[in-house]
């Protein structure tokens, strides 16, 4: 997912010297994140963007939104990768919620009768 500028943006022109890519251009006068350039500066020296990093209005280089399952199913593998021992934890789970209920059930058995 790249990054875009906003409306907000003043122009400044922090972002050309920021970016380590050169992904920030000026077209017609405004400013554009080239998307085949940028690389939300990962594999970088730098832990976050630096183009909203140094953007002083905080809201002229923001994220550009993308397909809504493309996102999720990225958030959810990058959850997911972070699971150690997986098959024990959906072990688990299945176990836990289960026997949660069962116990339901068995309560709603015992109230009729």
């Amino acid at each position: 997912m790249t990054y875009k500028i906003t409306s907000k943006c003043i122009s400044c022109k922090l972002c050309l010297s920021a970016c380590p890519t050169g992904a920030v251009k000026i077209v017609d006068g405004r400013h554009w994140i080239d998307p085949n350039l940028c690389t939300n500066c990962d594999n970088t020296t730098y832990s976050v963007p630096q183009c909203a990093a140094g953007c002083p209005t905080c809201d002229g280089c923001v994220k550009e939104r993308g397909d809504y399952w493309e996102s999720w199913f990225t958030t959810y593998n990058k959850l997911i990768t972070k699971l150690t021992k997986k098959e024990e934890y959906w072990d688990n789970w299945f176990n836990l919620y289960s026997q949660k209920f069962s116990e339901q059930i068995q309560k709603r058995q015992t109230s009729k009768v």
